[in-house]
């Protein structure tokens, strides 16, 4: 999904014109970043955290020429899935014919007209949102 896609399944979720939806999502991802730049851990419920790492110094190798190259120590931000992210992801469907909550809940994110059963075939919702 682009962030293009996103604005606009935002806008249809909300029922908000594109531009409006722009602006909510510009502003959701300037403040994580803003976050991310203090220092600061963020934290999604159900989504998953953003956190920086420290990287120490190494030393890399130049791959075009092969020489040793000192990489200097940086911070860089890295992504933890929450727990039912994961378990969206790592469950077998049910047996019952009944989807897990959490896939239900992407599936009406999807397209909230559409009722909670799994496609057919077992793929799940099909939307990355």
């Amino acid at each position: 999904m682009t962030k293009a896609e996103l604005v606009d399944e935002v806008a249809r979720a909300a029922e908000l014109n594109k531009r409006d939806a722009e602006v909510i999502v510009e502003t959701v991802f300037e403040s994580i970043v803003s976050a991310l730049h203090k220092g600061e851990k963020v934290e999604l419920r159900g989504f998953g955290s953003f956190r920086t790492r420290e990287r120490g110094p190494r030393r890399g190798r130049n791959p075009k020429t092969g020489e040793p190259v000192d990489v200097p120590a940086k911070r860089v931000p890295y992504f933890k899935p929450g727990k039912e992210l994961k378990e969206f992801f790592t469950e077998e469907p049910a047996s019952s014919g009944q989807a897990p909550a959490v896939e239900a809940q992407a599936a009406a994110v999807a397209d909230p007209a559409s009722s909670t059963e799994p496609p057919p075939d077992g793929t799940g919702s099909g939307a990355a949102v």
